[in-house]
């Protein structure tokens, strides 16, 4: 399965790819790190939808998994994030995750990195991203062999 880990900052969408099969990590290479919204109104988020969906597109990715922000408090998300956000959700035939730190946190509790983040080859500024999706993996191929055990 291939994702595209998300963490949204100010206008721009963070991303880092990542693919699991067979147990293994893959890091694929990605033409961009980061998309950005430079115009707020209806034609630039259109704009910026449509460079998602082609990323996604041409990378064939399975889902997106976009690290949730705080609604509300100190460390709330932007309108903007949440622009951005909404933008990626409707992107048509597109399963798209919306994973709580929470949830980020237990799964790399459980499942620490087997290798340091600096020798990914990934950017410093990616991280956040690269962990959402390893840590969404990870839950989910432990959900997985729970089931499987279970039968």
């Amino acid at each position: 399965m291939k994702v595209c880990g998300v963490d949204l900052k100010g206008n721009e969408a963070i991303v880092s790819l990542l693919s699991l099969a067979d147990g293994l990590f893959h890091i694929p290479e990605c033409r961009t790190r980061r998309l950005t919204l430079a115009d707020t109104s209806a034609k630039g988020l259109k704009s910026f939808q449509s460079t998602f969906a082609k990323l996604v597109a041409d990378y064939k990715i399975d889902a997106v998994i976009i690290r949730q922000r705080q609604s509300k408090g100190k460390f709330a998300g932007s309108a903007i994030g949440f622009k951005l956000e909404a933008a990626i959700e409707l992107i048509d035939d597109l399963d798209v995750i919306v994973f709580s730190p929470t949830d980020i946190k237990e799964s790399l509790r459980r499942n620490p990195l087997a290798v340091p983040f600096s020798e990914t080859g990934l950017k410093q500024f990616q991280e956040t991203a690269f962990t959402t999706a390893y840590a969404w993996l990870m839950k989910q191929e432990h959900t997985s062999q729970d089931h499987t055990s279970q039968e």
